[in-house]
């Protein structure tokens, strides 16, 4: 069996029958950081918008307003929290305690969470 990627047994290469279509090319990589809210506009499929974040200071948790002191933890990438990164599941400390992101604030524009029991 050959170890190399793209290869087959014979060693020949797989050539893809046909390129990727726009609606199935990735977009941009997003990385929501801490700091003031700053939000985007970006066109989508259909001639849509979508409000992605690029930063955000604020977490809705039982419809109020929380303000986040820091990023505790992110269970996908500690390195993530080290730099700040807010992704679905991260730990930020808040005024009221720590609080979980429950949503994708790259996607959604704005960052959602419950607290968490001490």
């Amino acid at each position: 069996m050959s170890t190399r990627t793209g290869r087959k047994i014979t060693g020949g290469k797989y050539v893809a029958r046909r390129k990727k279509k726009r609606y199935e090319e990735k977009g941009q990589a997003r990385k929501v950081k801490l700091g003031e809210n700053k939000n985007k506009k970006q066109r989508v499929r259909g001639g849509n918008l979508k409000t992605v974040a690029l930063k955000g200071k604020t977490i809705n948790v039982k419809g109020k307003k929380l303000e986040i002191k820091n990023v505790v933890e992110t269970p996908s990438n500690r390195f993530l929290a080290r730099q700040n990164i807010i992704t679905k599941g991260t730990i930020v400390e808040t005024e009221k305690g720590r609080a979980k992101v429950t949503n994708r604030p790259s996607q959604e524009g704005v960052i959602n969470g419950i607290l968490l029991e001490k």
